[in-house]
């Protein structure tokens, strides 16, 4: 049986994680169970996020061969290799985990005491993801049942990444490339920058009001020239922005879009764009998990779910009957809460009660994994224009490792790489991990930010994706904050 630490740095300092402790009950269940002990692993993890999407402890097998796309109703479990007990350490003084574990085998290949509310399939496609849209499809809906806006979920109501001490010197290198280019007549007319993920336009705000003074200073007027793109996925996000930039006029532009897919909207901007600058976006974009186990390339397959007893709760307080929960779930994530409360006006008198169901639901939702072997690296698709095979040397770099994929942020960076003009540059600011190594200490997501999800971004990954292409990317603490989690990635072309 293989034991595996992972929050190594939990087990010193002050107030150290008790190992020995957690892992006691849990040998004692393993000892009445008839599992093969050779084929079990044992992760300790230390989730970050106290919001998530997982049982203190969970079960995860470890599939002997590719199930069918789409398994029977009823159907046999798929044979297994082998099997992960994950135990969150952050959780176990409050958790008999004797008990959870025992509960757990038995449980593993059933559906009991589960409503599900999709079949198995890989993460970036779970359910999971349309909750995520519905949320900034709907924000506006959802601040007005909080009460509070969005950036106050936060750690501290609000992100180093919001931090502008960096802005005056990147507008004043971006006003010596220009004064260069001018000087050769290679200067454009109209210089562009674009920034994606605005927030509530307080960095947008800075940024220009910072960008209008240097630019005086300086006295080559490229503030008349300039032009300033926003671009957010939530429309509710981007007026709330506009509102803070209003006196900057005709100067600034927004266009609702999809980060993904940057390219769709901001395509005319093909090697025009001076500045692209990207907050807190990455970690919001879909991921699946990949891991190498025993020397094997997997994929981790989920499959959303409400515990029972969650779901009874929350069919009676909405007036649904149990086999009425799940489609009134995926027509909120079709719908929306307030074309819901117009279609179902009985239960749902106005919009913020279907926005209180939806709310109910998200709380209440779990994630169940399972481990599911690749063919090959090649045969895995990331995005539709790169292959699995450029994770070979991350998930070959030593040892058992499970990561994340990075699709949508993988997607979104290689997409928004071609619309930088050849002295532009990409700056963006999120929770990178910047090596295999930090995979193996840590559970990096996914966590619950008040109706989102966060994951951190895979870093490396990133990096090679712009190295193959000719960009020069480096990812390094915040100047002024070298101990948060947010860092930043710049990216621009090799000389």
């Amino acid at each position: 049986m293989l034991i595996d630490v992972r929050p190594v740095a939990k087990l010193t300092g002050l107030d150290p994680v008790d190992v020995p402790a957690a892992l006691a009950p849990v040998f004692a269940a393993l000892s009445n169970t008839q599992a093969d002990l050779a084929t079990i692993r044992v992760v300790c993890d230390w989730i970050q996020y106290r919001h998530n999407f997982y049982e203190p402890v969970e079960v995860r097998p470890v599939l002997a061969e590719r199930p069918p796309r789409q398994e029977r109703d009823g159907a046999a479990p798929p044979a297994e290799s082998a099997l992960e007990i994950a135990l969150d350490l952050r959780r176990s003084d409050g958790t008999d985990l004797a008990a959870s574990v025992t509960a757990a085998l038995a449980a593993r290949g059933t559906e009991a005491g589960q409503v599900l509310l999709e079949p198995w399939r890989p993460a970036s496609e779970s359910c999971l993801w349309q909750f995520n849209t519905l949320y900034w499809q709907a924000l506006s809906r959802w601040e007005e049942v909080t009460g509070r806006e969005y950036e106050q979920a936060l750690p501290g109501g609000r992100s180093h990444a919001r931090d502008t001490s960096a802005a005056g010197d990147l507008i004043r290198e971006l006003l010596r490339v220009w004064d260069e280019l001018d000087a050769r007549r290679a200067l454009p007319e109209e210089l562009y920058v674009v920034e994606l993920g605005v927030g509530n336009g307080s960095q947008a705000r800075t940024w220009l009001d910072e960008f209008a003074e240097l630019d005086h200073q300086h006295g080559r007027d490229y503030y008349r020239r300039l032009h300033y793109l926003m671009g957010d996925y939530s429309a509710h996000v981007l007026e709330r922005a506009r509102k803070a930039v209003a006196h900057h006029g005709d100067k600034v532009s927004s266009l609702v879009l999809d980060a993904t897919r940057p390219q769709v909207t901001l395509g005319f901007l093909r090697e025009k764009t001076f500045c692209v600058y990207i907050s807190n976006v990455y970690d919001n974009l879909p991921t699946d998990d990949v891991a190498t186990i025993r020397g094997r390339p997997y994929l981790v397959e989920v499959r959303a779910y409400l515990r029972r007893p969650d779901a009874a709760r929350i069919a009676r307080r909405h007036h649904a009957r149990a086999g009425e929960l799940v489609p009134l779930i995926h027509r909120l994530l079709r719908l929306g809460p307030d074309l819901l409360a117009e279609a179902a006006p009985d239960r749902f008198p106005g919009p913020c009660d279907a926005v209180s169901f939806w709310q109910e639901v998200w709380d209440a939702l779990r994630l169940r994994e399972r481990y599911v072997p690749l063919d090959g690296l090649d045969a895995y698709q990331v995005s539709a224009s790169v292959t699995g095979e450029i994770l070979r040397p991350l998930l070959e770099s030593g040892g058992d490792v499970r990561m994340h994929v990075s699709n949508g942020a993988l997607a979104s960076f290689a997409g928004t790489l071609p619309l930088l003009h050849p002295f532009g540059r990409l700056q963006c600011y999120d929770l990178f991990l910047t090596g295999p190594d930090a995979y193996r200490t840590g559970f990096p997501g996914p966590g619950k930010y008040d109706g989102s999800v966060v994951n951190w971004v895979n870093g490396p990954l990133l990096s090679l994706t712009g190295n193959r292409r000719g960009f020069d990317v480096q990812i390094a603490p915040l100047p002024d904050h070298p101990e948060a989690n947010v860092k930043t990635l710049t990216a621009q072309v090799r000389d």
